[in-house]
């Protein structure tokens, strides 16, 4: 008898299916994405710290200015962020490149604007050089082979997941029940007005 015969499957198994390609992000794509998420992190503190000091000085610049000011640093650090993101999924480099471009664009002109209304000459090339690492870091790493073929294998791919709501739907409805039960018992139990000698009620009668 062939062996034909007897190998018989079930038409309707199919083949296990494969795991997606879980690749993983050169060492270049990590150092570009980190200094991008650094630097975010860094604006944002400065800009907080910068914005205190700002708001509590006695020359204070105009609102329009102020939210002029925080409307650039927000984007600044959107896009700084965003940029990461984009280059460790695989999806583009050039919201990095672009914003690492603007930067140096940025610096040069505060170089020149410094040369011009300041005399701080002897300290301004040191100055520079630290304020042009971040986006020369940024450009060459983000340039670099690695890099480059990480882009252009296109992001990675994305194991469906169920919903976990739709799943968990006793344990979800279970715990929202939970919550009712417990801010009802809260609110049953410590009324708005309260009963101390504090509350408004007893205050108003001990005035009569």
């Amino acid at each position: 008898m062939a062996t034909s015969v007897l190998d018989i499957r079930d038409p309707r198994a199919t083949a296990p299916h494969a795991r997606p390609d879980a690749r993983r992000p050169p060492a270049t794509i990590v150092g570009a994405a980190a200094l991008a998420l650094v630097e975010s992190v860094a604006l944002l503190a400065g800009s907080l710290t910068g914005l205190d000091g700002v708001l509590t000085s006695p020359n204070r610049p105009d609102g329009a200015i102020v939210a002029l000011v925080l409307l650039t640093l927000a984007g600044w650090i959107v896009l700084c962020a965003g940029g990461a993101a984009t280059l460790v999924d695989g999806a583009g480099r050039q919201l990095v490149v672009w914003v690492a471009y603007a930067e140096l664009a940025l610096v040069g002109v505060l170089c020149v604007v410094a040369l011009i209304t300041t005399s701080v000459g002897a300290y301004l090339p040191a100055v520079a050089l630290l304020a042009l690492a971040v986006p020369t870091g940024k450009l060459l790493l983000a340039g670099s082979p690695t890099a480059l073929a990480w882009v252009a294998a296109g992001p990675r791919p994305r194991e469906r997941r169920p919903d976990p709501v739709a799943v968990h739907r006793g344990l979800c409805t279970a715990t929202l029940a939970g919550i009712a039960l417990v801010l009802g018992v809260v609110a049953l139990a410590a009324p708005a007005g309260g009963t101390g000698p504090d509350a408004p009620g007893s205050v108003v009668s001990s005035t009569r």
